[in-house]
Order: structure tokens, then sequence, then C-alpha cells
């Protein structure tokens, strides 16, 4: 069984900050195992107040959506799904949880070969600037937001890459 370790998370997080300095947006960072417990969560100087909360709930969303289907590969594509079909799941699930669940960008889960070894977020930016990046951290890092052997249906992929074009991430695509 793969395991995301600490000094992976930590790795991450160094990656995240340095990119969040450049773009001077202050935020915070979590990550967690594929059950949603939390593995390390920092908060840079001068993010807000309750960014560690948000992305530790990002990061739970993260691996507890992405353990329920190969369609929610990260918190953007999570929100307009969600949005297009039964926005009213998020807030119920949200209630379900204990206020765990928060869906935005900023947020992925992670994976070793083919299993899901855990999910982050980063709140603290809009979403496009969480989203952008989370995605320096995981190419810093080689951390894969799909399994390496993806059986993602293509009908799923398609519909995945006509939400990235819709939110303005058209360049990414499965």
């Amino acid at each position: 069984m793969a395991r995301l370790k600490l000094a992976e998370a930590r790795r991450f997080i160094r990656a995240v900050i340095r990119k969040a300095q450049e773009m001077e947006v202050p935020v915070s960072i979590a990550v967690v195992g594929p059950e949603g417990h939390l593995i390390a969560l920092e908060r840079m100087d001068g993010a807000g107040w309750i960014t560690p909360e948000t992305a530790t709930a990002k990061a739970f969303t993260m691996a507890a959506f992405r353990s329920m289907s190969p369609r929610f590969q990260d918190g953007l594509v999570t929100q307009q799904w969600l949005r297009e079909r039964n926005p009213q799941l998020a807030v119920n699930a949200a209630v379900f949880t204990g206020g765990k669940v928060f869906i935005s960008g900023g947020a992925a889960p992670v994976f070793k070969g083919n299993e899901m070894v855990g999910a982050y977020g980063i709140s603290g930016g809009t979403s496009d600037q969480d989203e952008v990046m989370g995605l320096h951290a995981r190419e810093a890092c080689g951390w894969r937001h799909v399994p390496a052997k993806d059986t993602t249906p293509q009908a799923v992929k398609d519909h995945i890459n006509s939400i990235y074009e819709r939110v303005g991430l058209g360049a990414k695509k499965l």
C-alpha cells in the first residue's frame, strides 16, 4: 500500500509557498491522507484567519469526492459539476460532515501509481490563484492528480475538459 509521507507533504507545501510569494498571495496549505485525515498544514504569515480551516476542508473534500468517482479531478471540476447538476448536494455534504466539505479550486487528489494516497487544499487567493499554486507545486513534486493508468471513460474526460474550457483553463486537458 502506497502512502503519502510527511516529508513529501512538506516539499509540496514549500513549493506552494514559493509560488504564493512570487504571486504575493499568502495562503494556507493542507495535505491529507486518502481518508481525509490531516498529514500537514501550514499558514503563511498574512494569510486570512480562516484559511487553514478552508484549506483543510478543500483537501478533505477532494479525498472524499475522488474516492466516489473518477469525475472529480480537482476542485474546479467538482465545483462546476455540482453547480450544473445538484448544487444542493454540496450544502448537504457540508452538513453531513460537520462542515468539512468545501468545494473550490486549489484542491486535488494525489496519486502514486493507480492508488489515491491523499489530497491537498490551498486557500487564500482566488480559486484560480489557488489552482495555479497547486499546479505549480504538483509539477515541482511530480505529484499526479489522476491514476497512472487512467481508466476514466472518454465521455467523462470530454466533460471535464469542457468544464476546464468554461472556467477559463482551456489549456488544461486530461
